[in-house]
């Protein structure tokens, strides 16, 4: 039986480009690591847009994942959000954007965290040897600034939002070794991009490592992003690994919206995690579609 309780999704953006300048969306890159994304490039994506996309779902929360603005913007993206979430009541967490490698960084922090719903930081960290699928130019991980940054969320009890490819994964579960106080919450399943057999096998590999630390979390979405066949059957088998490495009071289920709509409406992304869930039972399901996310981003 499909699971039919409330949903709380675990990563959503909205963007206003009359506001914000989102490079991503509006420059046409060389490449762009995301893959395609003209599906939703050139174009706002509001509170209201991603209501109409969940209707029909019980999707009583949401968090909002800051969007890869530039340094100068990524506080007023946060006042924007958050004067959102005060007039409308969405998305009851923010995860705002910092670049922990920034000397000055430890004031944005501060900042960030005296607004009532920001719950955490991301920078998205990917780097890959192909230049083709490396967001950062070099590895943020292995730089001793950045990870001095890091080691300053703890202050303001923020958590950190892990993007990052499965060949960085050992690097990063000794991050989190290293900051026991720091939630990290790994994105998009780990993004099992290299889709041969050596590259499955780094993913589940590093998933492993990461999942032995306690402080760290996941939530699973994107699997368009790297495998534009994606199917419920094909991401099936990740999802059960996943599960079995993090247990299911680790696991949160993530639309990724709108990024992801561009590999499908949000009622395919939530059958194929429903399809692969379907053995658990109604308070595992709640768990990961809901309580798991309220619990982590304290909403």
């Amino acid at each position: 039986m499909a699971y039919s309780g409330p949903i709380v999704d675990a990563h959503m953006h909205l963007w206003d480009l009359s506001r914000h300048h989102y490079a991503w969306l509006q420059v046409p890159p060389p490449h762009n690591p995301a893959g395609d994304v003209s599906g939703i490039a050139g174009k706002d994506y509001g509170l209201d847009q991603y209501l109409n996309d969940v209707a029909g779902w019980r999707v009583v929360k949401a968090v909002h994942i800051e969007c890869g603005l530039p340094p100068r913007d990524q506080l007023s993206e946060t006042d924007w959000l958050q004067a959102i979430a005060d007039a409308r009541g969405y998305p009851q967490a923010i995860v705002a954007g910092a670049c922990l490698d920034d000397p000055s960084v430890e004031g944005v922090l501060e900042a960030h965290a005296t607004r009532p719903n920001v719950r955490g930081i991301r920078q998205i960290v990917n780097w890959h040897v192909d230049p083709l699928k490396t967001y950062t130019p070099r590895d943020l991980l292995k730089s001793p600034r950045w990870r001095e940054g890091f080691g300053l969320l703890a202050k303001y009890g923020l958590s950190f939002d892990l993007q990052l490819y499965p060949l960085q994964m050992f690097d990063a579960a000794r991050l989190a070794a290293d900051h026991p106080d720091i939630p990290l919450i790994v994105n998009h399943a780990g993004m099992p991009t290299d889709r041969d057999t050596d590259g499955f096998l780094a993913w589940s590999a590093g998933l492993q490592a990461l999942a032995g630390q306690p402080n760290v979390s996941i939530k699973v979405s994107n699997f368009g992003g790297v495998d534009r066949s994606w199917s419920a059957g094909s991401v099936e088998p990740f999802i059960h690994q996943i599960l079995d490495d993090f247990g299911v009071e680790r696991v949160m289920f993530a639309s990724n919206f709108p990024v992801d709509r561009v590999h499908g409406p949000f009622g395919a992304h939530f059958a194929a995690f429903d399809y692969a869930t379907r053995a658990l039972s109604e308070t595992e399901r709640d768990a990961v579609f809901a309580a798991n996310a309220s619990r982590i981003y304290r909403i």
